[in-house]
């Protein structure tokens, strides 16, 4: 299904797309097939996004039941926040050193973001912590990686972008990109105000996203068992599921007189445009017609 591998791949280049194939002629060849079928596609693009899989990795029912949730959680948070990408795929396999699940997502090609998208992503980000919250009463060491993303993106929001009213529209950043600079372009004051803002931003998501899964929670459920019970879930399982993504409709409701393609861009992202419409060419007048025929050459008989 090569719709269904493209989905898979966004922003893959070509070389990218030739290391999956090759890298799934290898799996095929090792489970002794005399051609390769979809399922050594699927393994070669989680090998490629999550690392070499570790089926033999030990984890107790209860770990996996907290890494379910918690995966279950981003993705039921990207599933009905308007302004996050759409969700691809989501696992509970573990792979490489340290990572016992993902939720892959299709980027869109956007270069600017609002307050709004920015609140989103955050929240999303959060989600996985926020579910382990509300099902089991109690947080784990698995929200490492997200904390530093919602943070990065928390200080960039106040110091970077200016999205912050007590802080106002400043950027700090060319400031703290110059060499040699061994202190912060702020005062004490600001500095406490910059940490005191950041961290009201984060905790404000996670409630957010606490209350959006207590909301949700009966999908919540479901998605969770459904992962105990296969590990990967892919976009048109979570249909199933928990049904349509509220914030996308099929395009014969959009606009059904729209055909879009879709393209690689030179910057390996996604990009869609209409079909173009056929340009017919100027008549040429008798004068340049029988100019143009002398010019030709004469065909070899």
């Amino acid at each position: 299904n090569a719709k269904r591998l493209a989905e898979q791949t966004p922003g893959f280049v070509g070389a990218d797309i030739a290391n999956i194939c090759n890298e799934a002629a290898l799996i095929g060849a090792r489970k002794n097939r005399e051609s390769i079928v979809m399922q050594d596609f699927q393994d070669a693009i989680d090998r490629s996004i999550g690392g070499l899989e570790k089926r033999n990795k030990l984890i107790s029912p209860e770990e996996k039941k907290i890494i379910a949730y918690h995966e279950a959680g981003h993705a039921i948070a990207g599933w009905y926040l308007e302004h996050t990408d759409p969700l691809l795929k989501v696992s509970i396999v573990p792979r490489g050193v340290a990572t016992l699940g993902y939720a892959q997502y299709i980027p869109k090609e956007q270069h600017l973001m609002n307050i709004e998208q920015f609140s989103d992503r955050m929240c999303k980000t959060m989600a996985g912590r926020a579910a382990e919250e509300v099902i089991f009463s109690k947080i784990s060491t698995g929200a490492q990686n997200d904390l530093d993303q919602v943070t990065k993106m928390a200080y960039a929001m106040v110091t970077v972008y200016g999205m912050n009213k007590e802080i106002g529209n400043i950027s700090y950043y060319e400031m703290m990109q110059q060499e040699y600079n061994f202190s912060k372009p702020w005062s004490e004051e600001t500095a406490s105000k910059i940490d005191r803002e950041v961290k009201k931003l984060i905790e404000d998501q996670y409630q957010r996203a606490i209350a959006l899964l207590k909301d949700k929670r009966e999908q919540l459920e479901l998605l969770a068992a459904a992962l105990l019970d296969r590990e990967v879930l892919f976009k048109d399982d979570l249909e199933k599921i928990i049904g349509p993504r509220p914030f996308e409709l099929p395009a014969s409701e959009t606009h059904p007189e729209d055909k879009t393609k879709v393209e690689m861009n030179g910057t390996g992202q996604q990009s869609a445009y209409k079909d173009e419409v056929p340009v017919s060419e100027p008549e040429l007048s008798d004068e340049s017609k029988e100019a143009e025929a002398s010019s030709k050459p004469e065909e070899a008989k």
